[in-house]
């Protein structure tokens, strides 16, 4: 049996960008530090930046004072106002991706079209690009959703950063046929995109496949999703002892991929613990 980890698996350049900022945060100040929601989609990260001294935690009333880290995601800027009234030293690891579709939403709100933003409703970049698109902004998640919204004849369009560029194309080509005028911006960052394209290249060449992220990391389950629809068995674990063997019972080629916010040692131990399971099976 041979294990394929796909080219572009494990942290994107957000996630990095966001954990270099909480590791420097920590060197910097004494005071007790917090991210509103985690950080990132991982809890084998988030307990690692929990002993660091990083403490996640679900609103603003369970911090007295100190640091808020704001989240790779970001966060609404009402809630950001919120933090600052509260004296609360504000540090912004926000994705630039994220920023970029945050500042897209905002700029059509300006020039009078009503924002939507095709995405999940309860993911939390999702409510933070809403908090700045104005009150006439709406989530969708797919085609189906058309059919219950009030649109405007003029909409403008962003998407959650980590949705597929296909099923955005799908939305807008659906937007066109009820909308007097449609203008998009394309807010999948790029990552997101290697990551599904060399996840799928792969999965098209093994016998199964093995995806490595948190349960609640939005593009983690995306990508399984996607991996499922080329008809191959496929696996969505955070960690390896949730393996079993017999998944690869008589198989020859494993794949294995991670989401954005999975580290690369720990879809380096899957690996080593898919090959030790193979053995036995």
């Amino acid at each position: 049996m041979k294990i394929y980890v796909a080219q572009h698996a494990g942290f994107c350049f957000g996630v990095k960008r966001a954990l270099e900022i909480a590791y420097e945060t920590v060197s910097k100040f004494k005071s007790a530090i917090y991210t509103l929601g985690p950080l990132i989609h991982n809890p084998q990260v988030v307990e690692q930046l929990q002993e660091e001294g990083i403490s996640p935690v679900s609103n603003l009333d369970e911090i007295g004072d100190g640091i808020l880290i704001v989240r790779s995601h970001g966060l609404p800027p009402s809630v950001i106002e919120q933090a600052e009234e509260k004296g609360l030293i504000i540090v912004d690891a926000t994705c630039p991706f994220v920023k970029q579709a945050q500042k897209k939403a905002r700029l059509l709100t300006q020039d009078g079209y009503q924002v939507l933003v095709f995405g999940e409703m309860e993911h939390p970049e999702v409510k933070g690009i809403l908090g700045v698109a104005g009150k006439k902004a709406i989530c969708m998640s797919n085609c189906t959703d058309l059919r219950n919204l009030r649109l405007s004849n003029r909409i403008g369009v962003v998407a959650q950063t980590t949705q597929s560029t296909e099923t955005l194309a799908l939305v807008v080509s659906e937007l066109v046929k009820t909308a007097n005028e449609v203008r998009v911006f394309n807010t999948i960052c790029t990552s997101t995109q290697l990551h599904q394209e060399s996840s799928l290249k792969l999965a098209r060449k093994v016998d199964c496949m093995v995806v490595v992220g948190g349960k609640n990391s939005a593009n983690t389950k995306r990508l399984t999703n996607l991996i499922d629809k080329e008809g191959i068995p496929v696996y969505h674990i955070e960690r390896e002892d949730e393996l079993n063997k017999d998944w690869f019972s008589g198989l020859l080629k494993i794949g294995l991929t991670g989401g954005a916010s999975t580290p690369k040692w720990l879809i380096k131990r899957v690996s080593e613990s898919i090959k030790a399971v193979g053995r036995k099976a």
